[in-house]
């Protein structure tokens, strides 16, 4: 069973920076592509980074030039979220598709961690 631990949210005026992690485990082999997602109150999930089947990143919009995925070999997931606005407060979550669909639709994504919270004021 996949299991994922997601850490660094917090509270950051607007234009700083956060570094979320994602520690995961279980993993039988190393096809899952991971990503970030995140909901805010009153809205639903929407994706922000991911990785494709060959380690490409792809964003959404709303957070390209801002926001960085990474990953490395734990393996652990990263997102680094530069020049937060408030519209990006949201609780976040790391997700594992093992078919790794190359999409932000989160029917793909079988494993979901509990999320972490970023509030920006």
């Amino acid at each position: 069973q996949v299991q994922l631990v997601e850490s660094g949210g917090g509270s950051v005026q607007a234009g700083g920076s956060l570094r979320l992690s994602c520690a995961a485990s279980g993993y039988t082999d190393s096809t899952h592509c991971m990503a970030w997602f995140r909901q805010a109150p009153g809205k639903e999930r929407e994706g922000v980074a991911a990785f494709d089947r060959g380690s490409k990143p792809y964003y959404a919009n709303s957070v390209r030039g801002r926001f960085t995925i990474s990953q490395d070999s734990e393996p652990r997931l990263y997102l680094q979220m530069n020049g937060l606005k408030p519209e990006d407060t949201a609780k976040y979550y790391c997700a594992a598709d093992p078919r790794c669909s190359g999409t932000f639709d989160s029917f793909q994504f079988d494993f979901w961690g509990q999320g972490t919270q970023v509030t920006v004021s």
